[in-house]
């Protein structure tokens, strides 16, 4: 309890308190009260990586339904499935920014994949990271590669503690399919439904390192995210504004702060019930 105060409380209070100073990092900090949230609020670089956020937030909760149907997929019993299931975890395992590096090699539009591909078909070639209206698609479906890799194992994990008593029972009544999933399956996988969405979420307004790695927020700063912006104004050579970065980070975690909250008071509500 001492560590996490001394190393995460004290932190958030001391950058909420930076946001309003004006500050190089090096020099005496200058109190400005609220300057920093009012040139936020008439900032249109801000105004886009907001946009970008909500975008990742809404692309990366693809991986959940799409890391449940693998995880259903995969859950059998036939020769080889383990070596599957390896092959489908890998990306998991790798770096975010080898992730990165292979799908900036992947949207090449001189000779990557998707050149070839598009090729075969007739289709002229895109330049996904150049192309103002999708870059940003092209670097969340990038970071789908592992989010859903992650979202499979957590089904796997839960569906190994399905009761099979249940399913039997359920069988007997005339569920199957779509039916038995819904009613039977899914409620018992709540738990990794949960941790799930939590981590897919936070990933998805926590998203950095991708952008970083392909585009370094362009072209044009069409591909900023708040975490990246925040880097580029306090941390880059562009920036040196810690007061200024520190507030859009205030804001990041303002938002995580209502997303959580809303999540534990849906628990809440639900352990409730039951």
């Amino acid at each position: 309890m001492l560590a996490f105060l001394l190393y995460v409380i004290a932190p958030i209070f001391q950058s909420i308190a930076i946001s309003f100073t004006e500050w190089d990092g090096l020099k005496e900090s200058k109190f400005i009260g609220l300057a920093n949230y009012a040139e936020l609020a008439h900032d249109p670089d801000f105004r886009t990586a907001l946009a970008n956020n909500v975008i990742w937030l809404v692309g990366y909760l693809l991986a959940i339904p799409l890391g449940l149907a693998l995880a259903l997929f995969l859950n059998q019993t036939v020769f080889g499935i383990r070596a599957i299931k390896s092959m489908f975890f890998f990306p998991f395992v790798i770096s975010q920014v080898v992730v990165g590096l292979v799908f900036s090699w992947f949207y090449d539009p001189t000779n990557g994949l998707l050149f070839h591909v598009l090729h075969f078909l007739g289709i002229p070639p895109v330049a996904v990271l150049s192309d103002e209206r999708l870059v940003t698609y092209g670097i969340v479906a990038a970071g789908l590669y592992p989010q859903i890799a992650y979202c499979m194992i957590l089904y796997l994990t839960g569906l190994n503690n399905v009761r099979a008593d249940l399913i039997e029972a359920a069988r007997l009544e005339g569920a199957k399919g779509w039916s038995l999933l819904w009613h039977v399956i899914l409620p018992q996988l709540r738990p990794a439904t949960f941790i799930a969405v939590v981590v897919t979420v936070v990933g998805s307004l926590r998203s950095f390192d991708m952008i970083s790695i392909m585009t370094q927020g362009g072209p044009y700063g069409s591909s900023r995210v708040l975490a990246y912006y925040m880097y580029e104004q306090a941390l880059s050579e562009y920036g040196y504004r810690m007061g200024y970065g520190t507030a859009i980070a205030t804001v990041l975690f303002v938002i995580m702060l209502l997303y959580i909250s809303f999540v534990l008071v849906r628990i809440w509500r639900q352990e409730k019930e039951l």
